[in-house]
């Protein structure tokens, strides 16, 4: 249930996240630098996440990594959903 709730916000936040029935859920950058400065800017927000890009995965094919838990509770998920959001908004990724 968590990852569904994490996929729908990240969603509805504009993002493209890989499918998948896991709970590992990448959201899709693209751009290898693009990934790292997003990295950096959830990590200014209290998010720890990861950047993922090639040789790691196919070249164009950067992301964040994320997965979740059932250890996550439900406020966690939407600040890190809000912080996502943010973060997409001041480094370009998802819009206004």
């Amino acid at each position: 249930s968590n990852t569904k709730r994490m996929r729908g916000g990240l969603e509805a936040a504009g993002f493209t996240i890989k499918p998948g029935p896991t709970p590992i859920l990448p959201v899709m950058l693209g751009d290898a630098a693009l990934a790292t400065k997003f990295a950096d800017a959830m990590l200014e927000r209290g998010v720890y996440v990861i950047g993922f890009s090639f040789p790691v995965v196919p070249q164009g094919k950067a992301r964040i990594r994320t997965q979740m838990c059932a250890g996550h509770t439900r406020a966690m998920l939407e600040a890190a959903a809000a912080a996502f959001a943010q973060a997409g908004r001041d480094v370009g990724v998802i819009g206004q």
